[in-house]
């Protein structure tokens, strides 16, 4: 059976280049890098100069690059940490951050922090008007992600932090760019961003390695002790293979960005076309265009996206209905559900992400298997719709 993985935004698997980077430190050069012998200082020197590639990239100094062990702790040490070096204020996080932003915010607000969700329009873009009304004196920091992982939706993150930096210049800025790391720019000096979230898993690099960027002056507060590691904000004996490999996915992802972002927007337009093409009653979920070039969210009326993913399956096809982080919950959406989506539409929709073993063969071969799919699904329905009557939320 062909297999078809279509997955990317979930997790990218380790490219041969990396793992062989890798293994030299997790067999050879695998001393604690805070030791004085020889085989230490080859693992410290890989943390360096790991830290070194990373800040060109970013454009920025070397100090400012804090190595975690996960996007998801990067984001709890940007909203927690800054938290805990500044008064009890407000946070603003858009109303479509990843779970680990809200979460994170939500636990804040039993410490007294109050939180402010701001909305977003039918496409996933952050409302700036309304942004422009909810920055205040007291806001200590706004939290917008740059790249929904869901819907794609990519944020002007530029201007953003231009409005919110002209209202109040202490307001300090965070983004998570862990599905954008790989596509997008993220030369922080033309972002603006005070703190910036990344890690290992979708950039074709390890699981288990995050990276927080820092500007240097942002207040911040470490939430491990112990040994002092990563200038004292992320104690820990350094995971030196995956931080020597995580420098080596995203230095490989930004060389080849404008080529591969190019073939798979190529690919992402041939699914989504054919889809439109092939299968009535669907409606795009995102900005049409501002959107990451791999990602493909799509409601099917009628039929419940749980369904959809079991059947694909058994034809070798692996996608997903969202957030991986969330997939064992029964809780619906809560991107769609802030772009407007009504529980029947949300349940329905399906999260295809492309990458780089991707080829045309396979699209064609999802749009052999998915209008069938869709199509008997939707024969054994229990839900009785009109198929001839448009739904108010597709456009004619």
């Amino acid at each position: 059976m062909r297999e078809v993985y279509l997955d990317h935004a979930a997790t990218t698997y380790l490219l041969p280049a990396v793992k062989k980077v890798m293994d030299q430190y997790a067999e050879k050069y695998y001393g604690n890098p805070s030791a004085l012998y020889t085989q230490a200082l080859i693992a410290k020197r890989a943390v360096d100069q790991a830290r070194s590639s990373m800040a060109k990239i970013f454009h920025c100094q070397d100090r400012e690059i804090i190595f975690t062990g996960s996007g998801t702790e990067s984001d709890n040490l940007a909203l927690q940490g800054v938290a805990r070096a500044l008064p009890v204020g407000e946070i603003i996080v858009s109303s479509i951050e990843h779970p680990a932003v809200l979460d994170t915010a939500k636990y804040l607000a039993t410490q007294g922090w109050n939180i402010i969700r701001a909305p977003v329009d039918r496409d996933g873009l952050v409302l700036v008007d309304k942004l422009r009304t909810l920055v205040n004196k007291n806001t200590r920091l706004v939290s917008v992600m740059y790249a929904n992982n869901e819907i794609g939706t990519i944020q002007p993150i530029a201007s953003l932090v231009k409005l919110v930096k002209k209202i109040n210049p202490h307001t300090l800025f965070h983004t998570d760019a862990c599905q954008a790391s790989p596509y997008l720019d993220l030369d922080i000096n033309k972002l603006g961003v005070d703190l910036l979230t990344l890690n290992g898993s979708k950039v074709y690099g390890p699981k288990g390695v995050g990276l927080l960027f820092i500007k240097k002056g942002t207040p911040i507060k470490p939430l491990i002790f112990g040994g002092r590691q990563e200038f004292g904000l992320r104690s820990g004996t350094e995971n030196v293979a995956g931080i020597v490999g995580l420098a080596t996915a995203l230095m490989l992802a930004q060389k080849n960005q404008q080529k591969e972002s190019a073939r798979l927007l190529k690919l992402r337009e041939v699914l989504i076309n054919g889809i439109i093409k092939k299968i009535k009653r669907v409606r795009i979920n995102g900005h049409r265009t501002k959107r990451l070039p791999n990602n493909i969210n799509m409601t099917f009326i009628d039929i419940e996206g749980e369904a959809i993913l079991l059947y694909l399956n058994q034809y070798g096809i692996m996608a997903n209905t969202g957030s991986a982080c969330a997939s064992h919950s029964l809780d619906v959406s809560h991107v769609l559900q802030a772009i407007g989506l009504p529980y029947e539409l949300i349940h329905g929709s399906i999260r295809f992400t492309l990458g780089q073993r991707n080829t045309l063969a396979d699209i064609n071969y999802v749009l052999r298997v998915l209008p069938k799919i869709i199509q008997e699904l939707r024969n054994i329905s229990p839900v009785h719709l009109n198929n001839s009557q448009p739904h108010p939320q597709i456009k004619k």
